[in-house]
């Protein structure tokens, strides 16, 4: 198959050829002809499959003919700074030898060469939905004559709390549109927000939800918490030589192991919701060209990350939900390539650990590092409870031994998420535009999974 087959423009083949894509992936298989067709699409794709072509290839194609506009003709919504960049620097190579005038906007930097942008006119707007919003209000961009919708990363948009921001925006657009989402779940709110802005979606589902790709590696180091610092600037210098995408909980923790690591004579740099636009994207550059060796990024600032041939993941520290670890890992073992998911685990993480072996289901490898005996094991009071884990032997209670994994003290039986409330409430941080255009990252990770109930609507 090519993508001449799927009925696309010789100027659009013509593109893509020249940045080496030469065969679709199976969601531009099934999702550029259904589009081409005008069909709405409810489509499940994780990150690293190309959905991203899978979309904007028949959106491109769609405006390339009919008569132009000063008002855009097509939207697309991203959660994040990062990924609604990558989105616009992907659709502009495509539309290289097309004459397509596209925008991007979101929060974090200044609104008046985005405003002036929009009103000298384009064809399609890319946007985070709270920077949109503020666009909205002040008049600068019209959107009565949107042609093509398009929801990219539906189900982080709804964790994040953008559903109100969303069905504000929906109720700015035509009735008469074509309308694209795409998600790495269906869950009952994404079939709600479905139901809301498709009219017959044709469903098309490439890969079971929170299916990692199989070219990734998965290794559990189990630690002491006072060991991890060590552990990970002891791999980080004789073990992973190359480059490095490192995952912590929180902005200022990110700082300080960013900071940790260079001291250590290894460049690394942080990324999160407290950095500036300009400072997030010259880090990311730097990294994508071997300046820096490692990133520290939280899990809300590395949403969409494309990174070419990101050899490892590494997660200092587990996240809070689960799911989150599927959409860490999905930044290596990219497009067939081969990649690794180092994760170092503290005792008080079991849980969290044993959340993650619930929905990958396939082995972890659990393996010692030599000069770091950990605590803990997986055979004690604290074990993951599945005896899939790699060389692993989970303990069998006597009959009526209670239990001691957690459950009657606060953990749902059913392996549900673990209250993101818990502990004192955090300050609000940041000043400015980066406080009302979204706050700190862990305040929004609290919000995850309210959007229904009204969430977060802070932008971003």
């Amino acid at each position: 198959m090519t993508f001449e087959s799927l009925g696309l423009r010789p100027e659009l083949c013509r593109a893509l050829d020249g940045l080496g894509f030469t065969t679709p992936t199976p969601i531009q298989a099934e999702a550029i002809p259904a589009a081409l067709a005008g069909h709405d699409l409810l489509a499940g794709a994780q990150t690293g499959t190309g959905k991203t072509a899978a979309f904007g290839l028949p959106l491109l194609q769609k405006l390339s003919t009919g008569e132009r506009s000063r008002n855009p003709r097509a939207l697309i919504l991203a959660p994040t700074r990062e990924l609604a960049q990558q989105v616009h620097d992907n659709l502009r190579d495509y539309a290289r030898h097309l004459p397509l005038k596209l925008a991007v906007v979101y929060g974090g930097v200044s609104m008046v060469s985005q405003a002036n942008a929009l009103r000298r006119g384009v064809d399609i707007v890319i946007a985070c939905p709270g920077r949109l919003i503020d666009h909205l209000q002040q008049r600068n961009v019209d959107l009565r004559e949107i042609e093509l919708l398009v929801l990219d990363e539906a189900d982080r948009m709804l964790d994040i709390g953008f559903l109100p921001a969303i069905r504000r925006i929906l109720g700015q657009l035509p009735k008469a549109r074509q309308t694209l989402l795409f998600s790495a779940t269906f869950d009952k709110a994404i079939r709600e927000i479905a139901r809301e802005a498709l009219r017959e979606p044709r469903e098309i589902q490439v890969t079971p939800p929170n299916v990692v790709a199989a070219t990734v590696t998965h290794r559990v180091h189990p630690v002491t918490a006072t060991q991890k610092r060590e552990v990970l600037l002891k791999l980080l210098s004789t073990h992973y030589q190359d480059q490095t995408l490192v995952f912590a909980k929180t902005k200022h923790g990110s700082d300080r192991l960013a900071r940790q690591i260079t001291a250590a004579g290894i460049r690394a740099e942080a990324i999160h919701g407290n950095k500036s636009q300009n400072a997030r994207l010259r880090a990311l550059g730097e990294f994508k060209r071997g300046e820096v060796r490692v990133l520290v990024a939280t899990d809300i600032a590395a949403r969409g990350l494309d990174i070419p041939a990101l050899p490892r993941v590494i997660n200092y520290e587990l996240p809070m939900v689960p799911e989150d670890y599927v959409h860490r890992i999905g930044r290596t073992g990219r497009a067939g390539c081969t990649g690794e998911a180092i994760s170092l685990v503290a005792k008080d993480e079991a849980r969290l650990l044993r959340q993650v072996q619930r929905i990958l289901k396939d082995p972890l490898e659990v393996r010692g590092l030599d000069g770091f005996p950990p605590d803990w094991s997986f055979r004690d009071g604290n074990d993951l409870g599945d005896d899939r884990l790699a060389g692993q032997t989970p303990v069998r209670r006597p009959p009526g031994a209670p239990r001691r994994d957690g459950h009657g003290h606060g953990q749902r039986r059913d392996g549900g998420r673990p209250q993101a409330h818990a502990g004192p409430p955090r300050r609000p941080s940041g000043t400015g535009t980066e406080r009302r255009a979204g706050g700190s990252d862990e305040r929004r990770q609290a919000g995850a999974g309210r959007g229904l109930r009204g969430g977060d609507s802070r932008r971003r």
